[in-house]
């Protein structure tokens, strides 16, 4: 008789393991098909209406477009391009790789911010979920990266910043997942992924403070850490100075200029922008930096849709609450570990969240100039929205402690106010932000409107194209073969010799000394003014 007893609970036991397993894997395919449609999501809201929204290509984009094509045609790819202030060459790579599969367009132009924007989506998840352990604070932080009109808009934007967000998510996932699994493999990703962004843009440079904070807490909460993982810091080291090698040379031997590139003449520290008064200019700027993401935000239209924060209200507010209540559970642990000597591996997280919020930070409140500045501060995008997710999750949380209809009240609220969030910011970018006049203004689109019309020209046809050193390059990007082409300076108007009767002179804008000068040099020819529907206009004259 005991032994049917022995043998009917093991049965039991094997029952209760067997849902336990089934009930898990059904949590992770509901998790993991929410976290797919949520991507999905994200990429349709940057690629949707790619060639018009944003209305033009600005030329700082351009510039990269031209290198690209440059190192395609001559097969020089260079790990730093010296042009535009000097940058970094892998995104430049990366878009010449794209023209060269599918050819030179708006859309490979800015596949690879596009990319970029959506695998940070996949990372934001991952590492959330790496060190909360909830599969949900990994998918509300995802769906507010994906939905997020900030995060949006640099995403469609060929800007090699975009890399910066990307890169910081996935090498402090595999960091975090190897201080768990212990395992090798995941500390040499994490460091060559981490050593990636030297080569991505100016403001990972202070990123390996994050590091130096976060292995500070490390050292606090665990006995013995560099004894148990020295094997995998040194392989994380390698494997890092592996990856950023070519960049560590350009800097400090090939091009040791570009190091500080233009970041001393825009410092708030320069007693020519400061006024000799330092410490305010610091202050000031401090204070912006704050404040864009949910009181005042950049007033720039490329980054922003003035003169509104960055957030939206819904998680501006969250991010605000998730912000104060994890610099509280920081310092209330840092009290505990220094004073009472109590250890919580929280400690690590929120000195992780935290560093990486300031420190991503410093390179916009330490420049006087344009604050608030949403690209500078592109290194702090996933952080922000894992700090408005742990708002949502406090909630959710607490309501656990009611009853079960409480909860789900509570869990109801949260996804009308997801949903909100993603139609408000939707709308926002695709409806409201890409149709204002100030934003095709901000984007040149008058560019773009001549490097369009030029294709409809007969290629027999002597274009002759006057515009400055900027203004050209976008035209020149998308017109790279066009034959009889001339591109002339405003102040070299003299050069405008037709060697035949069929040719077109095109200003890029509005300048009477230009025109009038150009009337009286060819009195027979006719001039037409094109404008596009924001008002923006060119001159043709034929």
């Amino acid at each position: 008789m005991p032994l049917v007893i022995v043998l009917h609970n093991h049965q039991i036991v094997d029952a209760n393991f067997c849902d336990i397993i089934k009930e898990n894997m059904k949590t992770k395919f509901r998790a993991y098909l929410l976290l797919f449609l949520i991507v999905i999501l994200g990429l349709f809201l940057r690629t949707w209406n790619i060639n018009d929204a944003p209305p033009g290509v600005y030329p700082d984009e351009a510039v990269n477009g031209i290198d690209a094509q440059t190192a395609n045609d001559t097969g020089e790819y260079q790990w730093f391009y010296p042009a535009n202030n000097g940058r970094e060459g892998l995104f430049m790579n990366l878009i010449a790789l794209c023209f060269n599969i599918w050819g030179t367009s708006v859309l490979t132009l800015k596949l690879p911010s596009i990319i970029c924007g959506t695998l940070t989506i996949w990372g934001t998840f991952l590492l959330a979920k790496e060190i909360f352990k909830k599969n949900r604070v990994g998918l509300m932080s995802a769906f507010l990266v994906a939905t997020s009109f900030w995060a949006i808009n640099f995403s469609r934007i060929s800007f090699r910043a975009n890399m910066l967000p990307v890169i910081l998510v996935f090498s402090f996932y595999f960091l975090f997942r190897g201080l768990r699994t212990r395992k090798t493999i995941d500390f040499a990703l994490g460091g060559l992924i981490f050593g990636l962004g030297l080569h991505s843009y100016i403001a990972f440079r202070i990123a390996p403070l994050i590091l130096v904070a976060t292995f500070v807490a490390i050292l606090l909460t665990r006995r013995n850490f560099i004894k148990e993982y020295w094997k995998q810091i040194v392989t994380f080291i390698v494997f890092c100075t592996l990856s950023a090698a070519p960049m560590l040379y350009t800097f400090f031997i090939a091009h040791p200029e570009s190091w500080e590139s233009r970041t001393g003449s825009v410092s708030v520290f320069n007693s020519e922008i400061n006024d000799g008064h330092p410490i305010k200019a610091f202050l000031r700027s401090f204070g912006l930096s704050l404040a864009k993401y949910t009181f005042w935000g950049d007033q720039n239209w490329r980054h922003n849709y003035p003169p509104y924060p960055l957030l939206d209200p819904v998680s501006g507010v969250a991010f605000l609450f998730g912000f104060i209540y994890s610099l509280w559970r920081f310092l209330r642990l840092a009290y505990q570990r220094i004073f009472k000597k109590i250890s919580s591996s929280r400690l690590e997280v929120y000195t992780f969240l935290i560093s990486w919020f300031f420190i991503m930070l410093v390179p916009e409140f330490m420049t006087a100039e344009g604050n608030p500045h949403a690209l500078r501060a592109i290194g702090t995008i996933p952080v922000v929205f894992i700090f408005s997710s742990l708002t949502f999750e406090f909630f959710i949380r607490k309501s656990e402690l009611y009853t079960p209809l409480f909860k789900k009240m509570v869990i109801f609220i949260i996804t009308l106010m997801f949903i909100s969030i993603g139609l408000f910011n939707a709308i926002k970018y695709h409806y409201f932000w890409a149709k204002s006049q100030e934003t095709a203004r901000s984007f040149d689109k008058n560019l773009m409107d001549v490097s369009i019309y030029l294709k409809t020209l007969p290629p027999s046809e002597e274009k002759f194209i006057v515009a400055e050193s900027m203004q050209r390059i976008p035209i020149q990007l998308f017109n790279w073969n066009m034959p009889n082409t001339h591109y002339i300076y405003p102040g070299e108007l003299k050069e405008i010799n037709p060697m035949r009767d069929n040719f077109s002179i095109i200003m890029t804008d509005e300048n009477s000394e230009v025109l009038n000068y150009l009337i009286d040099k060819f009195p027979d020819l006719k001039v037409e003014k094109i404008t596009n529907e924001f008002n923006l206009n060119f001159y043709v004259m034929k």
